[in-house]
């Protein structure tokens, strides 16, 4: 048996074949599906396969300004599937914040590519697709009312999509009016999360999102992106990952401009003190 889905964030399909998994495992036995992730899952005696189609992936992607003595970025490799997160951990100066911003289009790569789906991606196209949430995002903000911050940019959105944004991060309680700066950190940390959502982009991008805030507001958060990933694909950035991991579908550590692929599950083993569940 088996399903298929084609929605807007791309497409999925999960199938059981009454047949050793050996069968399956010529190279790419899906081969004529561009980009796919494939997963084996094992049931009574039936090889399950799922595959994803790739949204987001790089190739060999480089950053060397030429200022530099060496790449920021040195030949990054990574994919990401629709709806879910993908977390880059890595310590100051190791390029995280430069990988966000070619990302967001605000910079350029040097060599290599991206593609969205199938298509190749310009900074322009990049503009478009991807929403980054900066590091401290409430240090950014210059509307004086909730609703002129959510605007900003946008004069011509309706009370609809800035209703639907407050939803999303669990702020529509609060009256428009109120100001950005008299909001708790955690509420200004979900609010620079809402200006990107109301931009509707494939792609949200965090740098840093936990950081500056206690373990109740970042157990908060942790919470909110976990709800986030079922209707956009996440892209983190952070030194710090603790209770990030938990949620996270693909995991790479970034060290001097290199990236390494790590399983989530076996990096949230080895930590030893968990945030309190709240």
């Amino acid at each position: 048996m088996g399903r298929w889905g084609d929605g807007e964030m791309g497409r999925w399909g999960e199938y059981t074949f009454k047949f050793p998994w050996s069968t399956f495992c010529s190279p790419a036995p899906f081969a004529h599906l561009p980009h796919a992730q494939t997963q084996q899952v094992c049931h009574n005696g039936c090889s399950k396969m799922r595959f994803f189609v790739l949204m987001l992936y790089l190739r060999d992607l480089t950053y060397h300004p030429p200022a530099t003595p060496t790449a920021i970025l040195k030949s990054i490799n990574l994919e990401l599937a629709p709806q879910q997160m993908g977390l880059v951990i890595g310590p100051s100066g190791s390029g995280k914040t430069t990988l966000l911003e070619i990302l967001a289009g605000l910079s350029e790569k040097t060599s290599g590519k991206l593609f969205w789906r199938d298509q190749e991606l310009t900074p322009d196209h990049l503009q478009q697709l991807s929403g980054l949430v900066f590091q401290f995002p409430e240090r950014h903000f210059c509307g004086g009312t909730i609703l002129e911050e959510l605007r900003l940019g946008h004069p011509e959105l309706g009370s609809e999509r800035v209703k639907e944004a407050l939803t999303e991060v669990g702020l529509a309680h609060l009256p428009l009016q109120t100001s950005p700066h008299s909001l708790s950190g955690g509420q200004q940390r979900r609010l620079g999360v809402a200006v990107q959502l109301i931009r509707q982009p494939h792609l949200l991008l965090l740098d840093e999102p936990t950081a500056g805030l206690d373990w109740s507001m970042r157990r908060q958060l942790v919470n909110l992106l976990a709800k986030l990933k079922h209707h956009w694909s996440l892209f983190v950035v952070t030194h710090d990952a603790g209770d990030l991991l938990s949620i996270a579908d693909r995991c790479w550590l970034l060290n001097h401009g290199e990236l390494e692929y790590v399983d989530p599950a076996t990096l949230a083993a080895k930590q030893t003190q968990p945030l309190p569940a709240i």
